[in-house]
């Protein structure tokens, strides 16, 4: 077909009447979305403040459902970032899934450290304030020992506490947790190498060290995506609802971060990035000292495969070491925000990690192989309620129910992956 150039003209000046219009569209509407920007909410989930301790606040989350599992979460978050991100938004909110799947929920609000708390550090962290926590958890739910889920750098501190007070943990869940730094491929394994960098000097001349220093070094790490990336990608979806609605509240997330404590900033990354003291077992805080091998309850370590600031290989190895022979990986392709706020993630993920509390909170497990044909499906590891329910209103109810099934009808009935049915079935 030969060259028209008549037509290529045509066509050229509809595309520019076409990007012109957009682009009018786009202006019209601006500062509308900068006024939503302004103005999104956050951390809607209905809570009550049942415990304050200098800057710290103990949220107790609202109940969701007529009944409640009996042994209460506890939810420690970092302390470089408010904890909202747990609770981001409705339909993304880990807070909303375990009220959903029937928990009873706490979490910790550690808030910003004034000049006065600079010489904070990780005995004051652990020792003091979580056990503090705890101790308020435990005696509100009437429970000797709770759960604990720990985000982050509030993972590392809750893993600390576990060794060091294990009477009063029933099961710890870790989410994207820094344990083990040793070439494990993290840019903060990098930014805390002793060869490039030594955090005193920010101490010294700081206290604490500024939410915006640590802001830019994390931005920096992909200055491409969040300097330029995104901001094209905002542009390019500014007349949808939902998106500009997602973008404002992580855009006002990552813009609310809070300083950090200069002595606990010190410790953390000369104990565990640089010295990699936890995960040798080398740790000691206040002279006692922390040994992670006498770690023996049920541990759940959620990951992210993409995660560049914890990397899973930062993670896997602590299982290996510690006492417990109950642990459990989760290793999903997203990133280290992407845990608690990816779609998906809440769509395959966290179903499976309510359920896994279900299990590891219930005093009734029997350790003797039951009959498969009376069996619920509930006694298969990984199925807890909310996969249950879908199984039974498709009519499967027991284990041999089950079993007459492939992977890839079970996976559809319970809107999970084939690889997570193939386990069931594999106990089966």
């Amino acid at each position: 077909m030969s060259f028209n150039p008549f037509a290529a003209a045509l066509d050229a000046q509809a595309e520019a009447m076409e990007a012109m219009a957009d682009a009018t569209e786009k202006a019209r509407i601006a500062p509308e979305r900068a006024v939503e920007m302004e103005t999104i909410e956050v951390g809607q989930t209905p809570s009550e403040v049942v415990y304050e301790e200098n800057k710290l606040e103990l949220l107790h989350y609202e109940s969701r459902t007529d009944e409640q599992n009996e042994v209460p979460i506890l939810i420690v978050y970092a302390l470089i970032n408010k904890p909202y991100i747990l609770d981001l938004q409705p339909d993304r909110s880990v807070i909303r899934q375990l009220l959903d799947a029937g928990h009873d929920v706490y979490m910790i609000d550690w808030n910003e450290p004034s000049r006065l708390d600079q010489h904070l550090g990780l005995e004051d962290y652990v020792n003091r304030y979580i056990d503090n926590c705890v101790d308020e958890v435990r005696d509100r739910s009437g429970q000797d020992a709770i759960n604990i889920l720990g985000y982050c750098m509030g993972g590392t501190m809750t893993t600390m506490y576990t060794a060091l007070h294990g009477e009063k943990v029933n099961a710890l869940g870790l989410m994207a947790a820094g344990l083990c730094f040793d070439q494990t491929g993290g840019v903060l394994e990098e930014w805390g190498s002793e060869e490039y960098y030594d955090p005193e000097d920010v101490v010294d001349t700081y206290g604490n060290v500024p939410a915006e220093f640590l802001d830019t070094g994390f931005a920096l790490m992909d200055p491409v995506d969040n300097y330029v990336s995104k901001y094209v990608t905002m542009y390019e979806n500014l007349e949808s609802d939902a998106f500009v609605a997602n973008f404002s509240r992580m855009e006002r997330w990552l813009d609310e971060g809070i300083d950090l404590a200069g002595t606990a900033y010190v410790e953390f990354l000369e104990k565990i990035y640089q010295n990699n003291e936890l995960y040798h077992t080398e740790l000691e805080l206040d002279g006692e000292h922390v040994d992670i091998t006498s770690i023996d309850v049920p541990i759940l370590q959620i990951l992210g495969e993409y995660d560049h600031l914890i990397p899973a290989d930062a993670s896997k190895p602590f299982n290996e070491v510690v006492g417990s022979d109950d642990t459990r990986i989760i290793e999903y392709p997203t990133g280290h925000i992407g845990l608690s706020v990816s779609s998906s993630t809440h769509e395959e993920v966290w179903p499976e990690v309510c359920d896994w509390y279900h299990r590891v909170s219930d005093d009734d497990v029997e350790d003797s192989e039951p009959d498969a044909d009376s069996t619920a499906v509930e006694s298969v590891d990984g199925i807890g309620p909310t996969y249950a329910e879908r199984l039974r209103d498709a009519d499967i109810e027991s284990v041999s129910e089950l079993a007459d099934y492939e992977a890839a009808e079970l996976a559809d009935i319970a809107e999970t992956t084939e690889s997570r049915v193939a386990e069931w079935l594999d106990q089966v």
